[in-house]
This record gives structure tokens, C-alpha cells and sequence, in this order.
């Protein structure tokens, strides 16, 4: 499987069924709306609530969706039963991030039994506009035999 293909029915559920589990996720209003091997999309709709004192989306609205956006692109290649933490991650914030929403790209750059490595991209997108306002880098670690926490309920 290459990086960008489409995943099995079971990978999509298992991958959505864990960013549900997020509450900061749903919290902030987010959501997955694409799931491919080692590649996963996330938006934020704006939202008065999420920007800072300049009316841009605020850095840590910014980064958590694109922290997210490249564990669950790491999620999508580990196997059944593990779950996924980030060990550390970088962002460049490179452009004021405004928008109607704001959508993250992660992407596996190198898969490995234990570290993964992606790249981060998070987009303002407003009508058909996109500018990139920001770009980064992760360090995921699968935990094997270590599935998520029950959804709660």
C-alpha cells in the first residue's frame, strides 16, 4: 500500500472511531473528512471562539489539528489493536491562519515498527482560495497491544 491510497472499510472505521474519542476534537468543532493510507485530513470551522487578539484562528486551534491530523495519518498503518501518541512535534506558523475554515493535512513521510514520522501542512481556506499557514513536523509512536480508551458513554 502507498502512502495516499484508499484504506480498507475497517481502517476508516477504527481511524474515525478514535479521532470521535478526541473530546479536544470535538471541543474545538472538528472534523476528520478524509482518511487515506498514511494520510489524513482534518477541518476547523471558524468560529469567533477560536481566534486570538488579531481575529486570526488561534496557533494552539492551528496545531492541534494538525497534530491530529498526522497521528491519525500514523494510525492508519499501525496494526489492529494499537493506538498512537505523539512524541513531539514542531510547527512553523508561516502565514496568519484566517479563513472560512482551516484544514490539516498529515502525512507519513517514514513509517517504522515503533517511530513514525510525518509532515504537517494546515491550509486557510476561504471560498476557492487556499493559502498555507502553517507547516510541520511529528514524531508518533505506535503502542502495540495498547488500543484506546472505551468511548465514553
Amino acid at each position: 500500500m502507498q502512502i495516499g491510497d484508499p484504506v480498507s472499510p475497517e481502517i476508516a472505521t477504527r481511524t474515525q472511531a478514535s479521532f470521535a474519542r478526541q473530546g479536544l476534537m470535538a471541543y474545538l468543532g472538528a472534523e476528520m473528512t478524509e482518511v487515506r493510507a498514511g494520510q489524513v485530513t482534518i477541518r476547523l470551522p471558524f468560529r469567533p471562539e477560536l481566534t486570538q487578539q488579531h481575529g486570526f484562528f488561534h496557533a494552539g486551534g492551528t496545531s492541534a489539528i494538525a497534530d491530529s491530523a498526522g497521528g491519525y495519518a500514523g494510525f492508519t498503518l499501525f496494526p489492529e489493536g494499537s493506538s498512537v501518541l505523539t512524541v513531539e512535534f514542531k510547527m512553523n506558523l508561516i502565514s496568519p491562519a484566517q479563513g472560512e475554515y482551516l484544514e490539516a493535512i498529515g502525512r507519513v513521510i517514514k513509517s517504522g515498527r515503533t517511530l513514525t514520522i510525518c509532515q504537517l501542512d494546515v491550509w486557510g481556506v476561504a471560498g476557492e482560495a487556499r493559502k498555507h499557514v502553517a507547516t510541520g513536523m511529528q514524531t508518533l509512536i505506535c503502542m502495540k497491544d495498547r488500543p484506546d480508551m472505551p468511548a465514553a458513554g
